[in-house]
């Protein structure tokens, strides 16, 4: 299937010079939404991500695959002469290019925005990494759990009493990669009314920062630090998790009215009669004293039996399902989620398509994630008109690097 108009960035070309996650992800999503992504990898082992396992499948990265749809890859040696021209070259013919680099390798490469953007004065450039281009920081490295630290998120994510907890999938990279691709997005669009593009600084300290929202609100308002509360809200109560009794679930009675209906589902007139229960505030107050009369009570019978319960009686409810649980949801495969892909090393390669859609239509059918250095030839035909001939002298001046196969082979 296909969009119902073309593709949203059909024509946009992104050259991508990410790795690992926040990167990749950002250009996948762009790649999702139709924009033409050129992946720039190192030619002896590519995106390191490709080394991350187990497991592996065909000899590839599960890791690295979840990330790199929709792209061609090209095998370059930015450490050769030839390397960085043809990058420089790729980029006069670019709208975007994206990397993840630490500040200041882009330049001391001869690839920095002042350079890249003499030949291509609409050239957008998203520079993503751990701390931002300014500030006494700039310099660190930024990798996800050092982020989730620094940010403040991990302060305030698990029990009360217990350590401070990550987040279980890659939050850091993962909110960068989409502020990154939100920001291009809002380039693109400025820069067709203004005719030039411009420079996109995206910090994983910024991003992860942003996601603070209520609990910096609550600090500017009060100068006290939230503190771990494991499941719990602050605010509100009972919002957090119970245990049934084969599972878990989230239940999420999130006003009066909800207190309402919660009490006439768990048929217990005597908690809606209860007058220090009444409000919500008081509620959040009791939090410890509510927790303690429900959580016996919801384990005496399944966590189906709660989740039916509650979604029928319109209560916020939903159950902790695990990874698998979730790849197999109905729902997703109702609505085009969950899909499967051909991969000529990995075979039938199952992934989860694009959160968007436009007029109702399931996303389309992605490109798989590509075999390192697979289209060097086809992209140098297409973005810069060359032929066999050139393409041939390029990869003997070493440009796809000594040992890129997949380069030679599209030579």
């Amino acid at each position: 299937m296909q969009w119902s108009d073309g593709a949203p960035l059909a024509g946009i070309r992104v050259l991508d010079l990410c790795r690992v996650v926040s990167g990749p992800f950002a250009t996948m999503l762009l790649g999702d939404l139709g924009a033409d992504v050129l992946k720039v990898e190192e030619p002896r082992n590519g995106d390191e991500s490709r080394t991350y396992g187990p497991p592996f499948v065909g000899g590839e990265s599960a890791y690295f695959l979840s990330v790199n749809r929709n792209k061609r890859s090209c095998a370059v040696d930015l450490k050769s002469q030839t390397g960085r021209d043809l990058v420089l070259r790729l980029a006069r013919v670019a709208d975007v290019v994206i990397e993840n680099f630490r500040p200041g390798t882009m330049e001391r490469l001869g690839l920095g925005f002042d350079t890249l953007r003499q030949g291509n004065e609409r050239l957008l450039y998203c520079g993503i990494s751990g701390f931002g281009r300014t500030g006494p920081e700039a310099g660190r490295p930024g990798y996800d759990l050092i982020l989730q630290g620094e940010s403040g998120v991990m302060d305030i994510t698990g029990d009360a009493d217990g350590p401070p907890t990550k987040v279980g999938t890659s939050i850091a990279d993962l909110v960068t990669g989409l502020y990154a691709a939100q920001a291009v997005l809002a380039g693109l669009a400025q820069r067709q009314r203004t005719g030039t593009g411009g420079r996109v600084d995206v910090s994983m300290l910024d991003s992860m920062a942003s996601l603070l929202t209520f609990n910096a609100g609550m600090y500017f308002a009060s100068g006290r630090s939230p503190k771990r509360r494991g499941n719990a809200h602050p605010t509100i109560s009972p919002y957090e998790t119970f245990r049934a009794a084969d599972g878990w679930f989230n239940l999420g009675v999130a006003n009066d009215r909800f207190w309402a209906a919660f009490c006439k589902a768990m048929a217990r007139p005597d908690l809606l009669a209860e007058p220090r229960y009444a409000r919500a505030a008081d509620r959040a107050a009791l939090r410890a004293e509510l927790k303690a009369i429900l959580e016996p009570v919801f384990r005496e019978k399944p966590r189906g039996h709660w989740t039916a319960l509650f979604i029928a009686a319109g209560i916020p409810c939903g159950a902790i399902k695990s990874v698998g649980e979730v790849c197999e949801e109905p729902q997703l495969a109702a609505r085009g989620v969950a899909r499967s892909m051909h991969h000529p090393a990995a075979g039938d390669l199952r992934y989860l398509a694009s959160a968007v859609r436009f007029d109702d239509e399931p996303p389309p059918d992605a490109r798989r994630p590509p075999l390192l250095g697979e289209h060097n030839g086809e992209i140098l035909a297409e973005w810069l008109s060359m032929d066999e001939a050139q393409i041939a002298g390029l990869a003997c001046s070493g440009a796809f690097g000594e040992t890129s196969a997949g380069g030679k082979e599209n030579a």
